[in-house]
């Protein structure tokens, strides 16, 4: 059951930290924030709600420029910003949990921020849940049969249980890049062309 009172919301360097790589400073901090949610979460028993209204967050993101350029604007000043966004997530129907935590985010001027967290959150979920987390940079939003074929590709590629977590990078021109642990696969049409540039260099 979720409480009616305010949740507890604690971002420090206390929280889960990331094993493996060194994170850059925005990386760290999108993990600090996304291990409070998953904490938070957890201890009312509405994990999958959360993992729910993020990934209902993350598709407003993509299909809203409004919404973007909202999150993203240094210009808009912070309480009318918190006011806007949180009115968004009522219309979208977020759960309380989620509401108050992009209001902390709000609040603590990190909401440009807020893209990176949800994609950390996502990933965190997936490594709890024991499932493999795929990066997948497009530069138009994947189709439905596009989406089928890569997950195909990689349940070929010995990724089975894998989630795919998709962003939208106008500069990649065509193609896919796609991001698993360390591994890179980089078919994007923006690399084709440089790879080109760096040939015809060579040869000149």
């Amino acid at each position: 059951m979720i409480c009616a009172g305010p949740p507890s919301i604690v971002i420090g360097t206390n929280s889960v930290a990331s094993a493996g790589t060194t994170l850059s400073q925005a990386g760290g901090m999108a993990d600090r924030y996304a291990a409070a949610l998953y904490g938070l979460a957890s201890e009312q028993g509405a994990l999958d709600a959360a993992v729910a209204d993020m990934d209902a967050l993350h598709r407003l993101i993509e299909r809203s420029a409004d919404f973007r350029r909202l999150i993203s604007s240094p210009l808009i000043d912070v309480v009318q910003a918190s006011r806007a966004v949180l009115a968004v997530l009522e219309a979208e129907g977020a759960g309380k949990i989620v509401h108050d935590f992009v209001g902390v985010i709000t609040a603590n001027r990190r909401l440009a921020s807020l893209p990176q967290i949800i994609v950390a959150f996502s990933a965190l979920v997936a490594q709890k849940r024991g499932v493999v987390t795929a990066f997948v940079a497009s530069a138009h939003p994947l189709t439905d049969v596009q989406r089928q074929s890569l997950r195909a590709r990689l349940i070929e590629a010995g990724y089975g249980n894998v989630n795919m977590q998709e962003t939208v990078d106008p500069t990649l021109l065509g193609g896919l890049v796609v991001k698993i642990g360390a591994r890179l696969y980089d078919s994007s049409l923006k690399s084709r062309l440089q790879r080109l540039q760096y040939a015809m260099k060579g040869a000149a």
